[in-house]
């Protein structure tokens, strides 16, 4: 990982800026990561920027914190890299833009071991619930984990003691690949009844992830904040027990907000920690799910090998994720100008009109008196007529 003005610039945002900073990941958007941060580190920034850094502008300790990362094993992965999961965390934005308070992606991302999050986050399930969870759930998380990482599926959870625990303990029993989110710095030895386990993961191939710089400590916010990043990065989010008010709560509304699928596991009638599953359930905020199989069939057969199932077709499939965000922002009944379609897409212009180029070549877009739209899928019986 070459330290670059990219890399310490986002360092220092993610220093002086606590997560979700709506305000400077708007700003980094407009002037890019090294003018924002100089600019960031000048006093120089609009009245919003200033207020979600001034408590910590003064404390550029970019350096600091990659040579820290680097001693502890770990790597700040920043939008810039190939292995940023551009497409799960796309969502975010999209929510944000619709009003969605969380709807802020990460500055830049901190991680530990040796997997690459983009790819630990193509096929991945999350799997959370209560802490204080009982026998039943804790054997319910660890086999579904165990079954789903069995068929290929990357399980993402939070690293907390009940179910989380349990997930984690389940993918690695499977020798599968699960990722922890931390609502700290990957170098605070949090929980201390996880430490040996979060070591595990990493040692078995698997990621620990964090929002937060080296020496940040847990606090009840930050595991808030944290609970977007796992309902993002997962297809899907499994709450095997939970409270009425709990964070497996607030993660399952995440994930809802963000337009991600919801299932939750049922349990005895009276369990307190079965309220919240039982309440998701009866209000339409999650799916039933009793076994394996309903998992995988009800996020799209994820992870399932090819020779056990028939791959869906679905015209945009092999899209890169620059063609699957401009394709996104694309409407059939009004064009649309290559500008503003890089201004929603975030793609920038001159690589949104070749990627329109490209997909008006495959089939996918057309260009009208209006704009760019997207082209209406041709049916069988009209070309066979």
């Amino acid at each position: 990982m070459s330290v670059t003005e990219e890399r310490l610039a986002r360092a220092y945002l993610l220093r002086v800026a606590e997560p979700p900073a709506t305000a400077v990941a708007a700003f980094i958007a407009e002037l890019g990561p090294v003018a924002a941060a100089k600019a960031v580190r000048d006093g120089r920034c609009p009245p919003q920027v200033a207020e979600e850094t001034s408590a910590r502008r003064t404390m550029d300790m970019a350096e600091a914190d990659l040579e820290a990362g680097a001693s502890a094993g770990a790597r700040l992965i920043i939008p810039e890299d190939d292995e940023w999961p551009a497409w799960p965390l796309h969502c975010l934005e999209l929510a944000g833009r619709r009003g969605v308070r969380f709807g802020v992606p990460p500055l830049a991302l901190w991680a530990r071991g040796e997997a690459r999050l983009d790819e630990a986050a193509e096929s991945a399930v999350a799997i959370i619930g209560a802490r204080a969870s009982s026998v039943y759930g804790e054997h319910v998380a660890g086999e579904f984990a165990y079954q789903l990482a069995q068929r290929g599926l990357s399980i993402f959870s939070g690293a907390a003691y009940g179910i989380d625990g349990a997930a984690h303990r389940g993918a690695l029993a499977a020798d599968g690949l699960t990722v922890a989110l931390l609502g700290c710095a990957l170098d605070v030895e949090y929980p201390k009844g996880h430490v040996t386990l979060l070591k595990k993961i990493t040692e078995r191939g698997g990621l620990v992830v964090s929002e937060y710089p080296p020496g940040t400590p847990p606090a009840r916010h930050r595991f808030l904040v944290r609970n977007r990043l796992i309902a993002t990065l997962s297809e899907g989010t499994v709450v095997v027990e939970a409270g009425r008010r709990s964070g497996a709560r607030n993660t399952a509304s995440a994930a809802a907000a963000l337009g991600k699928i919801v299932m939750a596991v049922p349990g005895q009638i009276g369990s307190a920690t079965s309220e919240g599953c039982h309440d998701l359930i009866q209000n339409s905020m999650a799916f039933l799910v009793g076994s394996v199989d309903d998992v995988i069939e009800t996020v799209g057969k994820l992870g399932t090998p090819a020779a056990e199932r028939a791959r869906p077709t679905r015209r945009t499939d092999g899209l890169g994720p620059d063609a699957l965000r401009v394709h996104e922002t694309l409407q059939r009944s009004q064009g649309k100008s290559a500008e503003q379609i890089a201004m929603e897409s975030g793609v920038p212009v001159l690589r949104a009109r070749a990627v329109l180029s490209e997909l008006e070549v495959d089939g996918l877009a057309r260009q009208g008196e209006s704009g760019w739209q997207q082209a209406r899928e041709v049916r069988k019986s009209q070309v066979s007529a």
